[in-house]
Order: structure tokens, then C-alpha cells, then sequence
């Protein structure tokens, strides 16, 4: 089944230094950008990450210091990237967590305002396992019947991850070929911010979901508590998470005058 599609959707997968939102780097990026008229563009690039890649990391995805040491970083990258990315929704395996949080940050390092307040995303890994509950290989073998070569290649992973969602509209009949309904069913939990520190409560208010103050409203406790947003912004947090803070006390200032 082909995807119902208004505006395009790019699929996109990362390989990195690590983990770590806040601290690790892209090494490569591929994106498969799907049009409403069923045209694909397709771009993969090796990046510089600019700090060591741990072995550990490298035994899982094959890519070694010496394989990104003239390759471009991701700086030089950005400006690409976004244009291929900005008029679109956006489509992963696992990427609600985890890839979208940390392209998120490298464009902010980059200096390119990204946003998601016009795109939805799409995670398949949240859909896979709220139905079936397995890793993408298995996935793949299971939905379409095909065994997952050069995995976690992130050109194999890119087009797998799309095949499964086309496969998963098949199989599902009532999983709708709708991106803001895929996106909704593929969502955890409603953040503000990507990584899950600002959520929102029954009132639709943005609240601290960590720390002493979780549960509480954002508004709220930079009332009482100053400087606890000047903690933040210099604290160890994701750049898109300072970027949601700011925004909203930008916006509570700008209510009062």
C-alpha cells in the first residue's frame, strides 16, 4: 500500500558517536524523501562528528574515525539537509526518542532555527511494537518477508524502515493511511520539548516532567523560582529543550506588557 500523502514525508536514519542527545554527533545520514505523486529522493552522507567515535560504537555501525576524517561535518551539511527536510513531515524507526531529538541539536549547533511546529513525524518502531513488538530486522522479515542486510547502515535501515510502513498499512486495516493519524498512533507521550523534559498537563499548560519540580507549570516556577531557568540554560540540557524554554518565558513576558 502506498502512503496517502499531503506534503511529502522524509524517512531519515542516523548513525552517531553514541546516545547522548545533548553531547553525541551524527557520522553518517541518509534521508529518503517521498513526494505526494509517489516520487523519491533519496541522499546519504558520511559526516565528521568532530570528537573520537567510541569502538564500541564503531563494532555496531562499521564506521571508524579514519572513514569520516575528510568527510564533511555537519555544519557544512546543515544548509542541505534542512532544505531537503524543512516543507516535510518526518518518518523513523525510533526516531520520535532518539533521532529527531539529536538532528534537532546538530542544527541547532549549526545555527539553522529548526522546528517541528508544522511537521508531524511518524515513528514505525512505535507502531512495530505497540502491534508486534520486535527490532527493525525482525520487522523487516516479519512485514515483508525479507532479510535486513547491512544493518545499521543507515541507507538499509532509511528504505527498510519505509518498506515496513507501507507494509504495516497492508497488514493493519485499522491503521490509517493518514500521516496525522500515524503520527498520533506512533506518539508515546505529548512533550513540548523533543527529549521529554516539558510536557503538558489535563489543561494543555507546559509542565517540568523531571526534577523537583515535575508536575508543576513552567510559568509557575520560573515565578517563584528565577533562577531556576538560568540553571537550565547553562545546565547539561538539549539545545531544543533551552530553545522551548526560552520561547515560553519570552512569551509569558510579552503577555504582561
Amino acid at each position: 500500500m502506498e502512503l496517502k500523502l499531503s506534503k511529502p514525508i522524509c524517512f531519515f536514519d542516523l548513525e552517531t558517536t553514541g546516545v547522548n542527545i545533548a553531547k553525541d554527533r551524527i557520522v553518517e545520514i541518509s534521508i529518503l524523501k517521498v513526494f505526494p505523486n509517489g516520487n523519491k529522493e533519496s541522499h546519504t552522507w558520511r559526516v565528521n562528528p568532530e570528537m573520537p567515535i567510541p569502538a564500541v560504537t564503531s563494532a555496531i555501525h562499521g564506521i571508524t574515525d579514519e572513514m569520516v576524517a575528510n568527510e564533511p561535518t555537519f555544519k557544512e551539511l546543515a544548509s542541505k539537509v534542512h532544505a531537503l527536510i524543512k516543507d516535510s513531515d518526518l518518518g523513523g524507526y525510533n526516531s520520535n526518542r532518539f533521532d529527531i531529538p539529536l538532528l534537532a541539536e546538530e542544527l541547532l549547533r549549526a545555527e539553522v532555527d529548526f522546528d517541528m511546529k508544522k511537521a508531524l513525524s511518524v515513528d514505525v518502531q512505535t507502531i512495530f511494537h505497540k502491534k508486534e513488538k520486535r527490532t527493525l530486522e525482525a520487522a523487516y522479515k516479519f512485514y515483508c518477508d525479507k532479510e535486513l542486510t547491512n544493518a545499521h547502515s543507515a541507507a538499509a535501515d532509511t528504505n527498510a524502515t519505509y518498506e515496513v510502513l507501507k507494509a504495516q498499512l497492508d497488514r493493519y486495516s485499522d491503521l490509517e493511511n493518514d500521516i496525522p493519524q500515524l503520527s498520533e498512533f506512533s506518539a508515546h507521550h505529548k512533550f513540548v520539548d523533543f527529549a521529554g523534559y516539558i510536557g503538558y498537563n489535563k489543561k494543555g499548560e507546559e509542565i517540568f516532567s523531571f526534577g523537583k519540580h515535575k508536575g508543576k507549570t513552567v510559568d509557575e516556577v520560573m515565578e517563584k523560582e528565577p533562577g531556576y531557568f538560568g540553571w537550565l540554560l547553562n545546565a547539561d540540557f538539549p539545545l531544543y529543550t533551552k530553545k522551548v524554554l526560552t520561547r515560553i518565558k519570552l512569551s509569558k513576558m510579552n503577555n504582561k506588557l
